[in-house]
């Protein structure tokens, strides 16, 4: 109200800023010994990267914080539009850095559905097999990196063991330990190498009591409890209305799904449940995280059951690059390499969108394609990026301790939502 503003202006900053909260009005932070302006990032551990989150404190209470990205100057989406399909492919590897395979397939297949191409029965379940493979890996590092934040050391420990295992069998399957570039438009670089799914069945194995310890360690735990339940409420109506997706969106009761409401690479015919929480806190993020990290071993055991013989890319010989050992013995198959490693892939003119269901939430690629190799516009959108969208929200009334747990508790990725 500007005019009770206007007739306090001579007292005193204390009686001042008393009047104006009697009123229903913002506080200015500038007020002597009322408000602190906290810069809370960009070099910050518990910031998972570089954000930067401007606090307004009134003590140790949060009474206004506006989170400020754009550190990394990324500049992807600009990229994409001055290089061929596949030159794009490494740059996705480097949105969520936690899960490369699934970021190479949500953008190869965006690219597939504007071509309208569909990948042969094998080569969808491997593309299948890595993005499951992903979504452990990322919720591996989740969880372990989120105990950490509120005081749970050990936890990280055991997570971070068996990430190691599953980059190990991502350098057997890629060439690559961390950016994989797997994918390609049309399929992948190699089919599985001999012997990977017996690795495979054996690390789930494996995995499967180290989630039991995990949860054995933080679910009954006092310390933890104390941290996560009943902190950083998000309510089934602002979670749909901030656009959240992912394990935050299920998290507050949500149950949607991209694999299960808009199903691709065949995930209509796995067997797999969807975990929801029911008050939306911390806590609720962290146990969806841990189902879904059963839900995916469950995928994974059935993708290696069923794995289908036969070819892993496209049928349509003159969109994807032809085999290395052909290239070296035909002069048709050399001018074809020629053509698509210098000109690109040849798009038809027209727009498309391909959402999948990411670790992080759904990963999007909007495309506008004016013909030929090289995209006239390319959008994306990243889980990481929205999901921080509700932080002025939540933070607000919460203590300083808590704003660790919440930002945990989201498990985002700065080089995503800097794209």
């Amino acid at each position: 109200m500007p005019t009770v503003t206007r007739e306090i202006e001579a007292l005193d900053p204390a009686t001042k800023a008393a009047i104006q909260l009697e009123a229903g009005e913002e506080t200015t932070s500038d007020i002597v010994g009322e408000k602190l302006v906290l810069n809370m990032g960009p070099s910050h551990p518990a910031t998972h990267g570089v954000l930067r989150l401007v606090l307004e404190m009134d003590g140790e209470i949060i009474t206004k914080a506006d989170p400020v990205v754009g550190y990394l100057h990324r500049g992807d989406e600009k990229i994409a539009e001055n290089m061929h399909y596949n030159q794009f492919v490494p740059y996705t590897d480097r949105l969520d850095y936690l899960a490369p395979l699934a970021n190479n397939v949500a953008y190869a297949m965006a690219v597939e559905k504007l071509l309208g191409w569909e990948l042969p029965p094998r080569g969808q379940a491997i593309r299948l097999l890595c993005c499951e493979l992903a979504r452990v890996s990322s919720h591996l590092l989740g969880v372990g990196v989120y105990a950490m934040d509120v005081g749970a050391m050990t936890v990280f420990l055991y997570t971070f063991q068996q990430r190691e295992y599953i980059y190990n069998m991502s350098e057997q399957l890629t060439g690559a330990r961390f950016t994989t570039s797997y994918t390609r438009v049309g399929g992948q670089t190699r089919d599985l190498p001999p012997g990977f799914l017996d690795t495979l069945s054996k690390f789930l194995d494996g995995l499967e009591p180290v989630i039991d310890e995990t949860e054995g360690l933080l679910s009954r735990n006092a310390i933890f409890l104390a941290r996560t339940k009943d902190v950083g409420v998000i309510s089934k109506e602002d979670a749909i209305a901030y656009g959240l997706t992912g394990p935050n969106l299920r998290g507050s009761g949500v149950e949607f799904d991209l694999r299960k409401a808009h199903p691709y690479l065949g995930y209509e015919n796995y067997e797999f449940d969807i975990p929801v929480g029911t008050v939306g806190d911390c806590y609720d993020r962290y146990l969806v995280r841990m189902e879904e990290l059963r839900q995916s071993i469950r995928i994974l055991r059935q993708v290696i059951k069923r794995m289908p013989d036969g070819d892993i890319n496209v049928a349509a010989a003159k969109g994807f690059l032809p085999k290395k050992e052909k290239v070296l013995m035909k002069m048709e198959e050399l001018i074809h390499h020629f053509i698509i490693a210098t000109q690109g892939v040849d798009v038809p003119p027209g727009e498309v969108y391909f959402g999948a269901e990411n670790p992080k939430g759904e990963l999007g690629f909007y495309i506008h394609s004016k013909g030929g190799g090289v995209p006239y516009r390319l959008k994306i959108r990243s889980p990481s990026f929205i999901n921080l969208s509700i932080l002025p929200k939540t933070l607000k009334g919460h203590m300083m301790s808590d704003l660790v747990a919440i930002l945990g508790s989201l498990d985002f990725v700065m080089g995503e939502c800097d794209r």
